[in-house]
């Protein structure tokens, strides 16, 4: 069995992005710095038909960490197979240390399979509480949290909280969620967690409708919740580039895309301009990304992604895919978090 050291005081979980289990995210967090891969804890979302083990058998996270959300994962109908326990062997099989995620409509089997998952790894976990849907008061949480730490066989000291708003989608949303926040956040300090991390999304799940051709922003409510919210203490957490209104069996229209990440907003370029070959799009839309004001001083070396994009402006071979495109994408997103953070 796989030896999993504890991760350095301080260095631990500066930033907790929840991702998909996709070549794009894996990627970015396989080509993250040293520095970088010791203040990110990813939370990656499995589904059913997921198979996460292959693609970090393909692209290791450098991470090294990484919490694992099976709620989306029924339990089995066979008393001989658990989702929890056969990833978590795959896992420590790999290299990878994972902290399961406990959620609040986890049955009592998948509870105890998450602290036995917890004690082959970090004897640590997650606790992902959306608290528009488990929780509405604060008697609720403390009977909610009491249940699934009880379930599992975990200490809170031992737990990350992770307070998940999901969906803010516009300036009202954000101020209606940034209140509830406040009023979780107290709650919270009264339970001894390991860490309390606030998270939330503001990305639209379909960009569709947007224009092509020309770079259009998305505004970052969730990032501007969160930097009211900002307090020693409290952690940030979002879901990298992408929504979280998690939407399956849809094709969108496969134009080069990058989600580039600023200050208070995205900076969506989507491009559709010379002609058919997608390679030449690329091009086009890296040599005007590369030229606009928020493009960093520092350049390409400001992330890996940042390196791919500078190297498509310089020439149109090797265009990229939809997965190399949120593979840069998230690449800068994470980097631009970790220096915000930082700062």
């Amino acid at each position: 069995m796989t030896v999993f050291p504890a991760p350095e005081a301080g260095e631990d979980g500066v930033y907790r992005p929840i991702l998909r289990p996709r070549r794009g995210e894996l990627a970015a967090l396989h080509h993250l710095d040293a520095a970088a891969a010791r203040r990110v804890t990813p939370i990656v979302e499995v589904s059913p038909t997921d198979r996460l083990p292959q693609l970090v058998r393909r692209t290791p996270p450098r991470t090294g960490v990484m919490a694992v959300d099976l709620g989306a994962v029924p339990d089995p109908a066979g008393p001989l197979t658990s989702p929890p326990l056969d990833l978590a062997e795959e896992l420590a099989d790999l290299g990878v240390a994972m902290l399961p995620v406990l959620r609040a409509y986890d049955s009592r089997r998948r509870l105890v399979e998450h602290g036995l998952a917890a004690r082959m790894h970090l004897m640590r976990a997650v606790l992902r509480l959306q608290p528009h849907t488990d929780a509405r008061n604060p008697a609720e949480a403390t009977s909610t949290t009491t249940r699934l730490l009880t379930g599992a066989g975990l200490e809170p000291e031992r737990v990350d909280l992770v307070i998940d708003l999901a969906e803010t989608a516009c300036a009202a949303h954000a101020d209606r969620f940034e209140e509830r926040a406040r009023h979780v956040l107290r709650w919270a300090r009264t339970t001894p967690w390991r860490s309390v991390t606030v998270a939330a999304g503001a990305m639209p799940p379909n960009l569709d409708g947007l224009p092509t051709d020309e770079p259009v922003t998305v505004g970052r409510h969730d990032a501007r919740v969160w930097a009211r919210l900002r307090e020693p203490g409290v952690g940030y957490a979002d879901y990298g580039v992408t929504s979280p209104v998690r939407r399956s069996g849809i094709n969108h229209r496969q134009l080069p895309t990058l989600r580039y990440t600023a200050e208070r907003d995205w900076w969506i370029y989507r491009w559709a301009r010379r002609g058919g070959r997608s390679d030449d799009r690329c091009h086009d839309l890296c040599r005007t990304l590369v030229t606009s004001p928020h493009w960093p001083s520092t350049g390409a070396r400001f992330s890996w992604g940042d390196a791919q994009i500078a190297q498509n402006a310089r020439s149109a071979r090797g265009g990229g895919s939809p997965s190399g495109w949120m593979a840069w994408s998230t690449s800068h997103h994470i980097a631009y978090v970790l220096h915000t953070l930082l700062a």
